[in-house]
């Protein structure tokens, strides 16, 4: 990428932009409400996640600009000896800034910051539909070793 990219936790402030791009696909606007002012579940959640330790809401800067952002949680597991995964959520870049490296830098940055918290294996899912984005992992080194499985509670 021709532009540095900052990493840096989430602010409120950053809340709007960040809505913003999780609704700019074609899931996404099937699941998210971007309109002002935001649904009030999004800034509870946001308060949830800034106030949890082991939760980080990371964007993604270029020029003071937001153009990526994802949620990883640590979680310690009586599995594996006790030891910590990392799980990635909610990846996203702007659309300015896809196939341009953006997305790859968010992810290696994620990895480099479980490895940091002393994870032993870091985590993700992604929408079956989404093809582009499991070839993406998948260059990046993911591997689809496990079956998953989601139920829906109303």
């Amino acid at each position: 990428m021709e532009q540095e990219t900052k990493f840096r936790i989430a602010t409120e402030q950053d809340l709007d932009r960040i809505v913003e791009m999780l609704a700019d696909d074609e899931l996404g606007r099937l699941r998210e409400r971007y309109e002002q002012p935001l649904p009030e579940g999004y800034t509870k959640a946001f308060r949830a996640i800034t106030s949890d330790p082991n939760n980080e809401l990371v964007v993604a800067d270029q020029d003071d600009e937001v153009i990526g952002v994802l949620q990883i949680t640590f979680t310690p597991y009586i599995t594996h000896q006790g030891g910590w995964r990392a799980t990635i959520e909610g990846v996203r870049t702007t659309s300015s800034v896809r196939g341009k490296g953006g997305g790859t830098e968010l992810i290696k940055w994620a990895i480099q910051r479980a490895n940091k918290r002393g994870c032993h294996l870091i985590q993700l899912t992604t929408d079956k539909h989404r093809v582009d984005a499991l070839r993406f992992y998948k260059r990046l080194g993911f591997k689809s070793t496990h079956e998953g499985l989601k139920m829906k509670l109303e």
